[in-house]
């Protein structure tokens, strides 16, 4: 597996493409926005006019995008993967999407006889510059087995859970939790400054207890300073709390915590903070 293609530029994807480009491998890259290849095209990255030129160039095209909506036209759309492969060829999707998104393109990929895998990444910005991301991959086992290496170069750990839908799953499944820590932790702060204690003192407390996580080490301390310097996107977080709820109602799961969660993000989303991190949400709370 030499040349690899690679879809989508943004934050988390560039650093993902690098990764893999100082891995050894030749790449061929594609954004709609043209002006974001420019990172790799220094790095010896070849650019190509559309998703459709970049699976005809590749052995291996991996396609990162911000939603359903998205992941189905980069790859079934008029010029999308799909009219550039072939059999044998093989398509990754590391998008965050629900299960049904997630089977009808794989659906359309094993039709022309190319193989299909589907590897939500859990992590943000940083996990992808470091390559300490974590895979959460279902789909074709044969193309999960040759992956490895590309996913050893991208993260820390991956995880193969059978059929399609399931990685999805997962995937939303740790967001929604993700989520609703961010919430509670915002909650959490509101209520020791609003008892008159230092809300930095709950945050040394939490992480001496049996909560203590990366995720409030991390967020905690800028979310008091009012720093929201966008690693996740709220908007995104958004996302896949309402994929996660519905998925939920479709699996007949009662989500309470995660409904609540979700109206905190509606909040901070009808207030303009979309594009800043999801620990925005705190906002919410003033």
């Amino acid at each position: 597996m030499k040349r690899i293609g690679f879809i989508g530029l943004g934050t988390m994807g560039t650093p993902m493409a690098q990764n893999i480009i100082r891995g050894g491998y030749d790449m061929v890259v594609y954004n709609r926005n043209a002006s974001k290849c420019a990172p790799l095209k220094k790095e010896g990255a070849l650019i190509a006019d559309s998703p459709q030129e970049v699976a005809a160039e590749c052995d291996l095209t991996m396609t990162i995008v911000s939603d359903p909506q998205a992941a189905l036209a980069v790859s079934l759309g008029d010029d999308g993967v799909l009219k550039g492969l072939s059999p044998g060829k093989g398509y990754i999707d590391l998008s965050t999407v629900d299960a049904a998104t997630s089977q009808k393109i794989a659906s359309a990929v094993t039709e022309v006889g190319a193989r299909f895998l589907e590897a939500p990444v859990s992590g943000s910005k940083k996990p992808a510059e470091d390559g300490t991301l974590i895979i959460l991959a279902a789909g074709d086992n044969g193309l999960y087995e040759e992956a490895l290496p590309l996913f050893g170069l991208l993260g820390k750990a991956a995880h193969y859970f059978g059929d399609v839908g399931r990685g999805a799953m997962m995937k939303l499944a740790v967001n929604m939790v993700m989520g609703s820590m961010t919430v509670a932790l915002s909650e959490g702060l509101t209520l020791a400054k609003g008892a008159g204690l230092d809300p930095a003192a709950l945050l040394d407390v939490l992480d001496e207890g049996v909560v203590s996580n990366p995720l409030f080490r991390l967020k905690g301390p800028a979310m008091l300073r009012g720093e929201f310097t966008t690693a996740f996107p709220l908007k995104h977080m958004q996302k896949d709390m309402r994929l996660a709820l519905e998925a939920g109602d479709d699996a007949g799961s009662t989500l309470p915590v995660a409904n609540a969660a979700n109206v905190k993000f509606l909040e901070s989303l009808a207030d303009g903070y979309g594009d800043e991190d999801m620990s925005a949400v705190f906002k919410a709370f003033k």
